[in-house]
């Protein structure tokens, strides 16, 4: 067997062991299973939260836009760099504290709580599930297409494969599984993709890198992409943007981590730790992809820009290395995705609206047979409808961060958003971005579909919530605790301040006195 494979069975069997190292903490309770009985650290919730997320589009999609576009694609990368300071800084403490205020365990549930409707939670439940699978279909392809790459497996046997081990420990060690196995793949990733990084710049220097291409052709070097495809459109630039900088804000298998802290402290941590991570990697995999349109210029599939580099020109233990580290990628968003549309399934649609009275262990169970059957449908859709990985996670991604992104900022800033809105919003942006891209809309109108869908959700948001009945008092009093603990206006301080100097210089010379101490 050849030195890489081994390398990689040996990865595989340590995330096995590690699901099946947390089955007996994950079965204590719905809590436990779901979110880890709310007790996630900073370095673990900001890798989680940034491997979750990151995808096999980090390996695949994004190389091959940067392959087919130019350095357009590095707009992607710029929002993607501070996509996770701004999701935590945005959101982290305080749906942190609502949530559990709330007693919500699943991010859909949160919402219905917070708006105070059962039809949210339906609507909610069904985008999440449709787009949350697509988005794990996604996943599996690109999961197909590196084993594939890595062991010379056929495509069915390689998704098979792939696909069972996810499912596996994803069923078996819960969220603590999830979130331990995603820390470990989070370093993973950013190790092998630095390392080929700096063998690949030993090759061929930016400079070179920049000469040759323009050699190629002038306009690879364009903001506009390849043939200036998107000269002067800045609806289409500005949506790429903020796809990634905004985006996870309205992605339920990435705001369930700001759920799952050990407290609001956690958050301050967490964004040193991704911030890090994020710039020592999101970059790389577009750089990498310019890197391939000279290095490989007859490469058929543009998605296998970085697996072709890897055996090409750095054979051995570190192609083992790279390809651990896209297997990486996939999984740890792969068993995020399982892991939501299961919590969703059994808690937002099985306990909530077909057995309310189930118990802890038969919730968990329910939980645990829908990540199973997401598995086996996403092998056979995987193997059976194979689109490209990059337009299936940009779609998908775009359509949930449409739906929910408003709603979730909403929930924590907002007394005045309800249900009426948040339904506007939910239904308004995924429409929207759903049209936007069947239709094309895009060329027409020279506006990003995720820019679109934003403003819609957001208009949606702010006119719904002029109708229906508003936030109840408890609601409103909850949304201002969930703020934290609030210092007093300065001009108040100053006040205080200025009426109890005199007394307090007074009790000061009354205790210095040596008479009153006798």
């Amino acid at each position: 067997m050849k030195t890489d494979v081994i390398v990689f069975v040996v990865y595989l069997v340590v995330l096995m062991i590690i699901g099946i190292w947390f089955t007996r903490k994950a079965s204590k309770s719905s809590e436990h299973y779901l979110l880890g009985n709310r007790s996630i650290g900073p370095a673990v919730t900001a890798m989680t939260m940034q491997s979750s997320s990151m995808s096999g589009y980090m390996f695949m999609g994004g190389p091959a836009l940067a392959f087919q576009h130019g350095w357009y694609a590095l707009w992607y990368a710029i929002g993607d760099a501070g996509g996770a300071i701004v999701n935590l800084s945005v959101l982290g403490k305080r749906m942190r504290r609502l949530s559990e205020k709330l007693g919500a365990l699943s991010p859909i549930e949160y919402l219905e709580k917070r708006y105070e409707s059962p039809m949210v939670r339906v609507v909610g439940s069904i985008i999440s599930i449709i787009f949350i699978l697509a988005y794990v279909f996604a996943q599996f392809i690109a999961a197909g297409k590196a084993l594939t790459q890595l062991t010379g497996f056929p495509y069915e046997l390689a998704v098979v494969i792939g696909v069972s081990v996810i499912t596996i420990y994803t069923v078996a060690g819960g969220y603590l599984a999830v979130v331990y196995t995603d820390f470990i793949q989070g370093i993973i990733m950013v190790l092998g993709v630095t390392g080929i990084a700096v063998l690949a710049l030993n090759h061929i220097g930016l400079s070179e890198l920049n000469a040759s291409l323009a050699a190629l052709d002038p306009t690879y070097l364009s903001i506009w992409g390849k043939d200036l495809a998107y000269y002067g459109q800045w609806g289409v630039i500005i949506g790429a943007i903020l796809i990634y900088l905004i985006g996870y804000m309205g992605l339920p298998h990435v705001v369930v981590r700001h759920m799952s802290m050990k407290s609001t402290k956690t958050v301050k941590g967490a964004i040193v730790w991704a911030a890090t991570w994020n710039q020592l990697f999101i970059f790389i995999p577009y750089i990498l992809g310019l890197i391939g349109i000279v290095l490989l210029p007859n490469l058929a599939d543009p998605e296998m820009v970085i697996p072709q580099l890897t055996y090409q020109f750095f054979p051995g233990f570190l192609s083992a290395l790279l390809l651990s580290a896209i297997m990486a990628a996939i999984m740890s968003t792969s068993d995020s995705l399982l892991m939501q549309a299961g919590t969703i399934l059994s808690r937002d649609v099985y306990q909530r609206f077909i057995n309310p009275n189930a118990s802890e262990k038969k919730a968990i169970l329910i939980s645990r047979l829908c990540i199973l059957a997401g598995g086996l449908i996403g092998i056979v859709i995987a193997i059976y409808e194979p689109p490209t990985v990059a337009a299936l996670v940009i779609f998908s991604f775009g359509v949930l961060g449409n739906s929910f992104l408003v709603p979730y900022v909403a929930s924590v800033y907002s007394k005045k958003a309800n249900h009426i809105g948040t339904l506007c919003a939910m239904i308004g942006g995924a429409a929207t971005n759903i049209l936007w891209t069947l239709l094309n809309l895009e060329s027409l109108t020279a506006v990003h579909p995720f820019l679109a869908g934003l403003i819609v959700s957001f208009i949606g948001m702010v006119i719904g919530s002029r109708f229906g009945k508003g936030p109840s008092d408890k609601i409103k009093q909850l949304i201002e605790e969930a703020k934290g603990k609030k210092a007093l206006p300065a001009k108040i301080e100053k006040n205080i301040a200025h009426e109890l100097s005199p007394e307090a210089n007074n009790i000061s010379e009354i205790l210095a006195d040596p008479s009153w101490s006798r």
